[in-house]
């Protein structure tokens, strides 16, 4: 009974792909600090409806008369103590709305204090709390300014006059900061119908007396990213800092713990989170910005934020004066949201680079987005995939009547490595001579596995950023978005968790039949090499050890993407059956092979190089084999 082995380039391509694939598992893989911290988010505090036009305070300040207020400010805020009226110091804030979103934006500092998305909800099983991106405190907007009484004032800490206007569906608010009637910093806010994008212009009058024109305003923006979704550590793992500098170049803070950097040129920040985005941009870049990112998961025993975000950048006087015509974007990371914006927005949501990144733009949100339009979100995943893999099964049967003809050629491999047993060189020539007489290429069931590598990859990048997902449900999954736990565990277990989740369970007993019939395809008769491991007992243990693999990073990904696996290793077992019973003939082949054996064959310039290499080689081997019997 012949002894069944397996083809090394067959075997080298297959471990190439399985280590690729492990490694995009493990970089996307959450730490075990993160996946410990797991904890129910607090209650958000509920804020009052109000009247987009009112100006509603927040709380007054009665300890004091008026008059020490006044004079208090006077030595606090040297010449901006002009806005520091007892209207405008009090703790108030203004309302902007539209069909999207609310906005509060405080006296106080003229910054935005809150920001609520009205169309999304935060997941918290019992309540329908909206997402909000800016609550509580959990936002600083700040303009350090130099005065020329050697002061140094914080904008956060001053009060600004605001004045709302309309312009037909336009809201316009103007914050000013004033250091004499008409000396004054203003910010001013427009909000538009249909739009997560608000103008945000900052500009001074006046102030060429009384900045110190020889030192730069300092922004500072920080920001401590809330939870709103299922998973925390899930969530956390795409929460980062992403931003474009040097006139199109975009990048990000890596996604671990604390990181820094410092850029030129710099047009927008974004402090993404996993399905939402804080974004400021400018028309004229910052000439420099320092940027970073600290994990607050794992600090902390409040689960309530996920990372604190910091980006500091100096605004340059002109004249003595600042003028900067800047955007605020508050709303969902939705990839054909930002597109539409035409500022490169669009790589804040991470679809992969180079060919992974053009699948997902160009097929994978486009097809997506169509079929979800009008199917149900899991049925929209299914059918999906079966497109795709209609799509690639072309490359799927090159890559089975490969395997099909090395499968033929198994008893004269044999032959060979028997009768060149102990001359590998030798052997090597002769089985080049023989897939050249019958036509085969033993690299052919390599590169139709490699060229489906990129979809793999892609859809890894695709379902984690899809937000059309979030909070779908589809049979036991209640969000597409985070994981389809069954059974919540007691316990933690390392890179497991502390829950069950179904779909990663049936696919990884799909990717376990698919492994298994495959391999199967793959033996053939290459022997073990003298000095190296036995890699068909290798793969016999790959079979079991890759579903297992899977399985636990399975375990804490969205469930769309497990249900995408499950579908597509059962589509493929499904075609590559068809193939074997229906299309691939043992026997037609065998003949074909037969057939080219007796028809002359040209050698490529590549193989003649290769002949005569190996020709060479055996050459050398030979002359120094005769030098050593002399000696």
């Amino acid at each position: 009974m012949e002894q069944k082995k397996f083809d090394l380039n067959s075997l080298i391509g297959f471990a190439l792909i399985f280590a690729i694939v492990m490694w995009m598992m493990y970089e996307n893989a959450p730490s075990d600090d993160q996946a410990k911290s797991k904890k129910a988010p607090t209650e958000q505090q509920k804020t009052a409806e109000v009247n987009p036009s009112q100006v509603v305070p927040q709380a007054a300040d009665t300890t004091a008369t008026d008059s020490l207020k006044l004079a208090g400010l006077q030595r606090q805020l040297g010449s901006f103590a002009y806005s520091g009226t007892l209207e405008s110091a009090a703790d108030k804030y203004t309302v902007l709305e539209n069909d999207l979103m609310i906005i509060k934006v405080a006296n106080k500092g003229g910054q935005v204090v809150e920001a609520t998305l009205k169309n999304y909800e935060r997941f918290h099983k019992g309540s329908a709390d909206p997402v909000k991106l800016i609550t509580n405190q959990n936002a600083k907007f700040n303009l350090a300014l130099a005065t020329r009484d050697n002061r140094v004032l914080n904008t956060a800490d001053l009060y600004f006059e605001p004045s709302l206007s309309k312009s037909g569906t336009d809201q316009i608010l103007t914050m000013r900061l004033k250091a004499g009637p008409d000396q004054f910093l203003e910010y001013k806010y427009v909000l538009k119908q249909g739009h997560y994008m608000m103008d945000f212009d900052v500009r001074s009058q006046g102030l060429s007396q009384v900045l110190d024109s020889s030192k730069p305003i300092e922004l500072d923006w920080q920001l401590k990213t809330t939870r709103n979704e299922k998973s925390i550590d899930y969530e956390n793992r795409y929460t980062e800092v992403v931003y474009e500098y040097e006139g199109g170049k975009d990048d990000y803070l890596s996604q671990g713990s604390d990181q820094s950097s410092t850029e030129e040129d710099v047009s927008w920040i974004a402090y993404k989170q996993h399905f939402f985005t804080s974004i400021l941009l400018t028309e004229t870049p910052f000439k420099t910005a320092d940027l970073a990112s600290n994990d607050l998961v794992g600090k902390t025993a409040d689960s309530t934020y996920t990372k604190a975000f910091r980006a500091k950048a100096p605004l340059a006087l002109r004249n003595g004066e600042v003028d900067y015509k800047m955007n605020w974007y508050y709303g969902p990371a939705d990839y054909k949201i930002l597109n539409n914006y035409d500022r490169n927005l669009d790589e804040i949501i991470p679809l992969g680079w180079g060919i992974f990144g053009w699948i997902n733009k160009f097929i994978f949100v486009p097809l997506f987005g169509l079929l979800s339009s009008f199917l149900a979100y899991g049925i929209a995943i299914i059918v999906f995939t079966i497109l795709i893999k209609v799509l690639m099964s072309p490359v799927t049967y090159k890559s089975f009547l490969s395997q099909a003809k090395m499968k033929v050629m198994r008893p004269e491999l044999m032959e060979l490595n028997e009768k060149f047993k102990k001359d590998p060189m030798k052997r090597q020539q002769e089985t080049m001579k023989l897939y050249q007489k019958a036509g085969v290429n033993p690299m052919a069931g390599c590169i139709p596995a490699l060229i489906q590598l990129p979809f793999l990859y892609a859809s890894f990048q695709f379902f984690p950023s899809a937000i059309e997902l979030r909070q779908k449900s589809f049979l036991w999954a209640d969000d597409l978005s985070s994981y389809d736990a069954v059974v919540n565990l007691p316990f933690y277990i390392p890179l497991y968790g502390d829950h069950i989740s179904l779909f990663p369970i049936l696919a990884a007993i799909a990717i376990f039949f698919y492994m298994k019939m495959t391999t199967g395809d793959q033996v053939i008769s290459q022997p073990p090499q003298e000095g190296m491991p036995d890699m068909a007992k290798i793969m016999k243990i790959m079979i079991y050890v890759s579903p297992l693999m899977m399985l636990f990073f399975f375990n804490n990904y969205g469930s769309g993407l497990s249900l995408y696996n499950l579908v597509s290793n059962l589509i493929t077992i499904a075609i590559m059956v068809v193939i074997k019973k229906y299309v691939v003939d043992e026997q037609k082949i065998h003949a074909k092979i037969q057939e080219n054996k007796l028809k002359p064959k040209k050698q490529s310039k590549f193989q003649a190089r290769m002949q005569e290499l190996m020709e060479q080689a055996e050459a050398q081997k030979a002359e120094r084999e005769k030098q050593r019997k002399r000696k």
